[in-house]
């Protein structure tokens, strides 16, 4: 079974802006393109708390043992929750040959080695967020880091920072809100670990169970309870989903509890009653609080490891026999022989479980001062939890008084969460739902969800605003299932913004598909692969109704993948024509996102901007109702004259446009002239606009021709380009013939100066 962990998970690489995803191999982790052979490369891992970030490590130095990734001669890797307790210190070759391998001899020249070959050194640090405390990440002061002792906060900031071994690789893992960007000041590649999709979470599940009788029976338990099920797609949950599946169908039992809380009760549970005995029993409850508390003010510090012992020695035998801690070793300093030892939790879950029942059990944690404790109390406030599965916990504790296991742990008659119970509803009541934000919302769904109070659930959905932005906020397959539960018991109609938001196919669909859902917003590439997915399974019901909700407008092409997702969702219109004649028999079809298509902003910058900006004329014919395109971008798109030939070759086709920015494009009198000839095609532009281009003299006189045509034309702003005072003239002059022009917009700094305020005097429509 420990062999399951090691499962390939799915890695993406992201820009920081997280604009775009590409998969990635392992084996491609450290290309770097462009690279600086003697500077410092830092790579950052990120995934969420269980994803598998310290298994992919453990595999890298497994693959490099075995002769992959050759360009290393050595490398490092280090639990941050076990060598960041602020009272210890190193120096490097402590650090790098005493606590991670220590060479039977010469460990003078293979540090020196080191030193002076650091291209040839992979240093992996796991775990950034076990630096507690490191808002007050410091700088590296200079001093001899081979001799010198410091903190391992130092050391990594000298890493960092390129003065201790420059030309190093670095390797970070860190959970996605720890923001490593704010104390690493480049970052050369950033990779992100998604998780399982539904196959491989099918997969797990088999693996573990394979070979045991009730094999076929795990996989449809788990699977027909969607909750949990969705919260496997994390491989630390997956796994203890498992185990506890498995206890329950060794006793017969048909049926998994239907939260997270539940679960982890059971696992406990399960984990201890076993080997217990009367006489231990109490013993064990004894032990278990202690543990919890401990779980609990480790947590309160940012921390999951400890130094000292646990406070008595039965308590450390319960937490070392169950497996709840793991002892680990410090490095010994070169100087010295002493060995030291430390515990840390053996899973962050557990922690975290254990840390609520603290909450739940201690008489001093008063019922009003609960609350403070979660995660949602406001819009700017910053959560109370480094544990951040604690509040969901605590929820879902505060409703299991009739557990008798969990009502065992009380020493008072009273049920442990009557009182505090009260205390939560009276704070849900108060809670304004609606101005949470979309983070804030998740975890209170998440925490009502595991309270499995009807009340509750009914009372957050009767609050929900209608119109729900989850845009740029990661929704996991959990998030997604608590919102979907939510939203189909309203009988209002939602409006739903998922763009940007990483959410699967399937997460997607079963919103979607939501009768009350009524329309809807998401990355066009996802989108466009769940209308294929629908089309092979000829769900054409569903197609047909996702294609009516979905909103396009206004769209933002920001990078050549939103250009080529566009194309893509336009080429799909005639799939979608025959799909829907099958279905409704229907002759014809249009796809409403692209029939209502008003705005479309281009802001590919100067890199991408004429190769993107082709591809999309090629298109826009198919956007009947385009009323605004705007070209004019602060990184400017510069589209150039060839550009402008390409825009007006289409103009015939564009019969709704109004507005036509074309600001900043870098276009000459070449460009402006092409423009011209074509303009008048526009019977219904109203607006446009050249501001900041290189239009000159020539360029003018053509567009003051054709003025004249242009019927609906109501503002030209020319502003900023190379236009003298006798351009100006001639568009003066053509103004005159255009009483249905309200405004010419025309200060260049090449106009003479007092020729314009002349010109405006002879029409005040002109702007100075």
């Amino acid at each position: 079974k420990n062999s399951v962990k090691a499962m390939e998970k799915e890695l993406v690489t992201c820009s920081l802006q997280g604009k775009e995803k590409a998969a990635l191999q392992r084996s491609q982790i450290f290309q770097i393109p462009g690279g600086k052979d003697l500077e410092t490369k830092v790579i950052v891992v990120l995934g969420k708390e269980g994803m598998g970030k310290s298994i992919l490590v453990q595999k890298i130095c497994q693959d490099w043992s075995n002769g992959e990734f050759s360009q290393f001669e050595f490398v490092f890797w280090f639990d941050c929750k076990q060598i960041s307790l602020p009272e210890k210190r190193y120096s490097l070759k402590d650090l790098l040959l005493e606590f991670f391998v220590k060479p039977q001899k010469g460990s003078k020249e293979i540090f020196e080695y080191i030193l002076q070959n650091p291209a040839k050194v992979l240093l992996v640090f796991d775990g950034f967020e076990g630096l507690h405390d490191h808002e007050n990440f410091p700088r590296y002061l200079d001093s001899r880091p081979e001799k010198d002792l410091c903190s391992i906060k130092e050391l990594l900031s000298g890493l960092i920072q390129k003065k201790i071994l420059n030309g190093c690789t670095l390797l970070l893992t860190a959970r996605p809100k720890d923001k490593v960007y704010r104390y690493v000041s480049k970052v050369d590649k950033t990779i992100e670990i998604v998780g399982f999709s539904p196959q491989q979470r099918e997969l797990y599940i088999t693996k573990y169970f394979e070979g045991l009788p009730y094999c076929g029976n795990a996989l449809k338990l788990i699977k027909g309870c969607e909750y949990l099920f969705s919260h496997c797609y994390s491989p630390v949950m997956c796994r203890f989903v498992c185990f506890v599946c498995e206890t329950i169908l060794e006793m017969g039992d048909k049926s998994l509890p239907s939260t997270l809380t539940a679960v982890f009760l059971k696992f406990i549970q399960q984990k201890i009653i076993p080997m217990q005995t009367d006489v231990t029993a109490v013993q064990n409850q004894e032990s278990l609080a202690t543990l919890a508390r401990t779980a609990w003010y480790l947590g309160e510090k940012h921390q999951s490891a400890m130094k000292s012992n646990l406070p008595s020695k039965e308590v450390k035998e319960f937490a070392l026999k169950y497996g709840f801690f793991l002892p680990f070793a410090f490095p010994r300093h070169s100087d010295s022989g002493e060995e030291e030892f430390g515990s840390t939790f053996s899973d962050f879950v557990i922690q975290n479980f254990l840390g609520a029942l603290h909450l739940m059990l201690a008489e001093e944690i008063k019922d009003k001062s609960l609350t403070k404790y979660l995660s949602f109390p406001s819009k700017k406030k910053r959560p109370y939890n480094w544990l951040d599965l604690l509040p969901r916990f605590l929820a879902g504790l505060l409703f299991l008084q009739d557990d008798p296991y969990f009502c065992s742990f009380s020493k008072k008659d009273v049920k442990p969460s009557t009182k505090k119970q009260k205390t939560f509803l009276k704070y849900i009541r108060r809670l304004q739902i609606n101005e949470l934000c979309p983070e804030r919302l998740l975890e209170l769904l998440h925490c009502i969800y595991e309270t499995q109070s009807h009340y509750l659930l009914q009372h957050v959905t009767l609050r929900l605003k209608p119109d729900l932005s989850f845009l740029g906020v990661v929704l996991t397959p959990p998030d997604v299932h608590v919102l979907h539960s939510v939203l189909k018991r309203s009988r209002k109609d939602f409006s739903l913004d998922l763009r940007n938001s990483s959410i699967d196919m399937q997460g997607l669909r079963d919103l979607v598909g939501l009768k009350n859902v009524a329309s809807f917003r998401a990355s066009l590439s996802d989108t466009v692969r769940l209308w294929k997915s629908l089309e092979q399974t000829k769900d054409y019901k569903l197609l047909r109704a996702s294609t009516e909700k979905f909103v396009l407008d206004p769209f933002k092409a920001k990078t050549m993948k939103d250009i080529s997702d566009l194309s893509e969702l336009v080429e799909l219109q005639e799939m979608m024509i025959n799909c829907v004649q099958d279905a409704t028999g229907c002759s014809s079809y249009e796809i409403p996102a692209i029939k209502n298509l008003r705005k479309l902003e281009f802001a590919l910058g100067p890199v991408c901007g004429l190769q993107g900006f082709l591809k999309l004329v090629e298109i826009l014919a198919a956007f009947p109702s385009l009323q605004h395109l705007d070209l004019d971008a602060l990184s400017e798109n510069g589209i150039g004259d060839e550009g402008a030939k390409s825009l007006s070759e289409v103009f015939p086709t564009l019969t709704s446009l109004e507005t036509l920015n074309l600001s900043q494009n870098k276009i000459t009198d070449v460009g402006a002239e092409k423009l011209a000839t074509a303009l008048p095609s526009l019977s219904s532009l109203k607006t446009l606009r050249l501001y900041n281009n290189s239009i000159c003299d020539f360029g003018a006189e053509n567009l003051a021709k054709v003025l004249p045509a242009m019927a609906s034309l109501r503002v030209l702003d020319v502003q900023y380009n190379k236009i003298t005072g006798v351009g100006a003239q001639q568009l003066t002059d053509s103004l005159r013939k255009c009483p249905h022009i309200k405004n010419l917009e025309m200060w260049n700094p090449t106009i003479p100066y007092g020729v314009l305020e002349h010109l405006q005097q002879l029409d005040s429509r002109i702007s100075v």
